[in-house]
């Protein structure tokens, strides 16, 4: 025999049970973006400056900009010239980033000089390859420095690059082929950013772009030098189909580089 308090538990639960029930709903998907930003910061070396070092300026931008993970090319570490001070580690922590990898190209002035990447989530499997030079004509060393973030659950490889500087495209051509050709290997979205020392209509970038979608096209000046009114710095991802470009901008800040900044917004495809 059931007693009548427990025969109304029961009802009661049936009867929750049959208010609460209602036709399943699909969660809509989620749209989920990274922001990426470039700069090369001459190591922290304002324009018309000399010998003088604000990591202070460069790290207002990059705090300002809220990017995910920004790639830095022009990165002294413990040299003379930048007062022997670690840029890499002070930048992250002044910009507000918790990973960083700092990629060195070259020994220089008691130091190290190269790239940077810095990310507000943690970066792993982080690699530098380094470029091929001319070895006829011996010019700066150059790399790529690349690491992997997850954004909401997505694994993005991140590179960061600062190709020769020369008069002509031939180092560029060997430089951003070998880049190309590690891509070709790498698996899942891969972002590039970096200074490529050349404009969009060069050999170098049309080769970039035949592996790599850019983020603008007729892209806005980045370099401040005199004569120079056209872009170097550029995002670019490979493939077409892993994002959507939301936005690219070119950050007026004139004072704290040679260079300016430049953001883009990716939307996951």
């Amino acid at each position: 025999m059931i007693s009548p308090g427990v025969s109304g538990l029961a009802v009661s639960l049936i009867s929750l049970f049959l208010l609460n029930e209602q036709p399943s709903r699909v969660p809509e998907a989620k749209k989920h973006d990274i922001t990426v930003m470039t700069y090369n910061i001459h190591h922290g070396n304002p324009p018309g400056k000399p010998g003088t070092i604000d990591l202070d300026a460069i790290a207002k931008v990059i705090k300002k900009s809220d990017a995910d993970v920004v790639a830095i090319q022009e990165v002294d570490i413990k040299t003379g010239r930048s007062g022997h001070i670690n840029e890499a580690a002070e930048l992250a922590e002044k910009a507000g980033y918790t990973s960083f990898y700092f990629g060195k190209a070259m020994d220089y002035d008691g130091g190290s000089y190269g790239v940077l990447l810095m990310a507000k989530v943690p970066l792993f499997d982080m690699r530098t390859l380094l470029l091929p030079l001319d070895t006829a004509n011996p010019s700066e060393p150059r790399v790529l420095a690349t690491g992997k973030v997850s954004i909401d659950g997505r694994q993005v490889t991140i590179g960061c690059t600062h190709l020769d500087a020369g008069e002509t495209d031939a180092v560029r051509q060997l430089q951003i082929n070998a880049i190309n050709k590690f891509a070709a290997t790498v698996e899942g979205p891969f972002i590039i950013a970096g200074d490529f020392n050349a404009s969009e209509k060069s050999p170098v970038i049309r080769s970039l772009d035949s592996l790599f979608t850019r983020t603008c096209q007729n892209c806005p000046q980045t370099l401040l030098e005199d004569g120079n009114f056209f872009a170097i710095d550029f995002i670019a991802f490979k493939g077409k189909s892993d994002f959507i470009i939301k936005e690219h901008k070119v950050i007026p800040e004139k004072k704290a580089s040679d260079h300016m900044p430049v953001r883009a917004r990716l939307e996951f495809h």
